[in-house]
């Protein structure tokens, strides 16, 4: 039976995991996850009940229940490097025994519904809808460490981005990988839109948005605007749901991404009053996880 010493699986003196500063009784099968702390919050503040709320830096953790759902929301902090920390220590409070900090004996699947916000690639996309994404391409390169990562991609697709967006072999080789079906089926229905989502691993260069430092490839943004692939075309920017997608796979979790879309850079729209839209998507996932 593999053994996971303190090096690699910290625990806090109180028995909590090391950076969430949870225990593994503290959290639900379905999970939400939201980037900003202070929207833990907001979605809290629906629920029926709360039996607890723990927050450790950028994590900030409330579980309770809602119409009679024990869920728990947890902030994530932004970027796909904070998702290896929240995925792994969410997988191993369910998984793993803490005291013996050995595997248990039996799996405990969770449901990992993001919600969060994003920028639209496609003029079609209005300001103000709410897009799940059917698949997640990663720009970050989290997924690459970990062995496996083969068989939960989608390998002709990747080879697609590559082709079209005439990858810089200086960049992370990018991964693509699908949400789960029935996650998706389940929470998008059909008031929402469903895309190809790029995480990028970050908001200005990465994202081709230009301040006092030009750019690397300053046509990326239209290659991935024109991008064809079959039916699929890349609908948006984010920067937390490929890592979700493919640990959750890997781990045999369910997960999915859903966001508001608050800017359009096609037509180069925003809207910073937002909260409206969030309110909105919130109390939509809760009626439906």
């Amino acid at each position: 039976m593999k053994h996971f010493p303190p090096s690699e699986l910290i625990i806090n003196d109180d028995g909590s995991i090391f950076h969430l500063h949870l225990k593994p009784e503290q959290i639900s099968d379905k999970i939400i996850l939201v980037g900003d702390p202070g929207r833990v919050a907001l979605v809290a503040s629906y629920f029926d009940e709360q039996e607890c709320s723990v927050s450790s830096r950028e994590f900030n953790t409330i579980t309770g229940t809602y119409k009679g759902k024990r869920l728990t929301v947890v902030s994530t902090g932004i970027g796909t490097d904070n998702i290896d920390i929240v995925v792994n220590e969410l997988d191993a409070l369910a998984n793993i025994d803490l005291e013996t900090r050995t595997e248990k004996p039996f799996f405990r699947q969770l449901n990992l519904v993001r919600i969060g916000t994003s920028g639209g690639m496609q003029p079609e996309i209005p300001l103000g809808s709410f897009l799940i994404s059917e698949k997640s391409i990663g720009f970050d390169g989290v997924l690459n460490f970990y062995a496996g990562r083969d068989g939960v991609c989608d390998l002709e697709f990747e080879e697609e981005v590559k082709k079209q967006l005439k990858w810089n072999p200086q960049f992370c080789a990018p991964y693509v990988v699908d949400a789960d079906a029935e996650l998706v089926n389940k929470i998008g229905q059909e008031d929402m839109l469903r895309g190809v989502t790029i995480s990028a691993n970050g908001f200005y260069g990465p994202q081709g948005r230009v301040l006092r430092i030009d750019l690397a490839e300053p046509e990326l943004n239209e290659r991935i605007e024109n991008f064809s692939f079959g039916k699929n075309k890349i609908t948006n920017y984010e920067m937390e749901g490929s890592a979700i997608a493919g640990l959750a796979r890997l781990m045999g979790h369910k997960a999915m991404t859903v966001c508001c879309i608050i800017a359009n850079r096609r037509v180069e729209a925003a809207n910073t009053d937002y909260k409206p839209y969030i309110e909105k998507l919130v109390l939509t996932v809760l009626d439906r996880i």
